[in-house]
């Protein structure tokens, strides 16, 4: 069949483009965080206003470290309660993880508690009956408790897909560590010092002292006789 006349066309997948857009709300809260921060390792947690991330409210959440390892929920967005299928205030931020992937989600915890790191994971929950497979992304960013410690985290959590039934659990992919620097804590630049020229002794002003004489004895040797006369009338 002739298909000359026939108009042929590329055939783009837009499957990454659009997962990208999707996790763009991870940006957006790790923006707000470096803005907050400044020159500073991390911002406060009284710092943190929902209106500053009011575009992604629904996904993010703040944790409390309560233990080595141990993260509490004390905000979270709706999206985390509809991939639990409940409430998750006050649940371990493990409990979205599948069994397999907790002991690395926690050592992740503190490495982000004590270097102090920021953290991005990539997430995966696979297909099972009434759930298809789900991709997604947590952030994980410190914040300093008001007594100083590094004892908060601000974060976010995103699935990208169909849901399905719930609750989801996902498994760990993929984890970036990205320790955090501050201007404070860089080490200054090295200057060369120049070196000292040693100054001239100063030049003694006229008329502040007086020239010292040349030592004369009162008899020249050359005058005096090498012999005396000692005369005596006894």
């Amino acid at each position: 069949m002739d298909k000359g006349g026939q108009k042929t066309h590329n055939v783009i997948s837009m499957t990454q483009h659009v997962s990208e857009n999707s996790f763009t709300p991870l940006a957006q809260v790790e923006a707000y965080w470096e803005a907050l921060r400044g020159t500073r390792l991390m911002p406060n947690r009284s710092e943190i206003d929902p209106r500053g991330i009011e575009q992604a409210l629904e996904y993010s959440f703040i944790v409390e470290r309560i233990a080595p390892g141990i993260a509490r929920l004390r905000i979270a967005g709706s999206h985390l309660n509809d991939l639990m299928g409940m409430e998750v205030r006050g649940m371990p931020l493990t409990a979205f993880m599948a069994p397999g992937s907790r002991r690395q989600v926690s050592d992740t915890l503190e490495e982000v508690f004590e270097t102090p790191a920021t953290c991005v994971m990539t997430l995966r929950s696979d297909k099972s009956a009434g759930m298809p497979p789900l991709d997604a992304r947590m952030l994980l960013l410190p914040l300093k408790s008001d007594l100083g410690d590094v004892s908060r985290l601000l974060g976010a959590l995103i699935s990208v897909g169909d849901m399905g039934r719930s609750p989801r659990r996902f498994e760990v992919t993929n984890t970036i560590l990205r320790p955090i620097l501050s201007s404070e804590s860089m080490p200054l630049p090295v200057r060369e010092k120049p070196m000292r020229t040693p100054k001239a002794p100063p030049a003694k002003t006229p008329g502040f002292s007086e020239p010292q004489p040349a030592f004369k004895t009162e008899t020249p040797r050359r005058d005096a006789p090498y012999l005396r006369l000692v005369k005596s009338d006894e």
